[in-house]
C-alpha cells in the first residue's frame, strides 16, 4: 500500500459530510498498528481496555497513565497516519480540570496523539472545556462507560428506558457545547444513537454496539479476532478467529519440540568442517 495522507480532524469531518462512514479500532502495540495502517483504518484508539486485553486485569481501573503512554507511543510508531486517540485512564481526569489538562497534554507531547477521550456526561463538561481551551481535541464517551461500570450495574445496555435515554441525549448536547469534537456512544439503543447523530451539528458521533446510524463505528480489536479468552460481547463481529489459528500453531510447536522434529535443518545454521576441526584442536 502506498503511503497515505495523514488523517486529520478536518478530513474526518469531510468524510462525515459526504456520508462516508469512519472506521475506528482499538490497538495497543506496534505490529498491530502497522497492520491497521496498511488496512487504511481511519482512527485508532489506544483504549484503557488494554488493562483487560493486554495486561489481564478484570477491569480497566488499574491502568495508569504510564501504561497508556508506553502503549500509545508504540502504536504511533506503527501507524503514523491514522487519527490517534489516547484514552484517559481512571483518575487521570476525574479529580480536577488541572489534572485533566496535564494528563491530556502528556498524550499529545509524549505519544503524538491527535486527540484524547474521556468518559462521562454533564459532570465532565468542564474537563472537556478545559482540555479544548488548552488546544487539545477532546472526545466524549457516553452510554456504557467501563470506568463507571460498578455504578451502572455491570456491562449492560444503557438508555433503553425513556428517562435514561433522554439524559444521554442531553449529555451529548452538553458535551458538544463544551467543545467535544466527537462522542463515542457505547451500548446505546440504535434509535437513540440515530437521534443523537441527527441532532449533532459540530461533533462526530461514533458507535460501539449502538447501531449503524452514527458517523462511524468502533470495535475492540481483540474481540473481532477472537483474541480475548474471557468473553466475546454481542456487539462484536468476529472477522477472523486468529485466536484458534494461534492456539493450533502453539500446540503444533509444543508437539514438534517434544518429538524432536523441530528444529529441522532449515531452521538452524551449520559450520564448515575445517572451521569446526580447527576449533576442536584449539580446545
Amino acid at each position: 500500500m502506498a503511503e497515505r495522507k495523514k488523517v486529520t480532524l478536518n478530513s474526518l469531518f469531510q468524510k462525515a459530510s459526504k456520508g462516508e462512514p469512519i472506521s475506528w479500532l482499538t490497538c495497543y502495540d506496534y505490529p498491530t498498528a502497522y497492520l491497521q495502517e496498511q488496512a487504511g483504518i481511519d482512527m485508532i484508539l489506544v483504549g484503557d481496555s488494554l488493562g483487560m486485553t493486554m495486561l489481564g486485569y478484570d477491569s480497566t481501573l488499574p491502568v495508569t497513565m504510564n501504561d497508556m503512554i508506553r502503549h500509545t507511543q508504540a502504536v504511533r510508531r506503527g501507524s503514523p497516519n491514522a487519527f490517534l486517540v489516547g484514552d484517559m485512564p481512571y483518575m487521570s481526569y476525574q479529580a480536577s480540570s488541572e489534572d485533566a489538562v496535564r494528563n491530556a497534554g502528556r498524550f499529545m507531547a509524549e505519544a503524538g496523539c491527535d486527540a484524547i477521550k474521556l468518559e462521562g456526561g454533564r459532570e465532565m463538561a468542564d474537563r472537556i472545556k478545559a482540555i479544548v481551551a488548552a488546544g487539545i481535541p477532546a472526545i466524549g464517551h457516553l452510554g456504557l462507560t467501563p470506568q463507571s461500570v460498578a455504578a451502572l450495574g455491570g456491562f449492560r445496555l444503557q438508555g433503553k428506558g425513556a428517562a435514561q435515554a433522554r439524559k444521554i441525549v442531553e449529555d451529548a448536547t452538553i458535551l458538544e457545547e463544551a467543545g467535544a469534537c466527537a462522542i463515542l456512544l457505547e451500548l446505546v439503543p440504535d434509535r437513540v444513537c440515530k437521534l443523537i447523530t441527527e441532532r449533532s451539528r459540530n461533533t462526530l458521533i461514533m458507535s460501539l454496539g449502538s447501531g449503524p446510524d452514527a458517523h462511524g463505528q468502533l470495535l475492540i480489536y481483540h474481540d473481532m479476532f477472537g483474541l480475548y479468552p474471557k468473553f466475546t460481547p454481542k456487539m462484536a463481529k468476529v472477522f477472523g478467529n486468529a485466536g484458534e489459528v494461534i492456539l493450533e500453531g502453539l500446540k503444533t510447536y509444543h508437539q514438534e519440540v517434544k518429538e524432536k522434529s523441530f528444529p529441522a535443518a532449515e531452521n538452524y545454521f551449520g559450520m564448515k568442517d575445517e572451521e569446526f576441526e580447527e576449533l576442536t584442536k584449539s580446545l
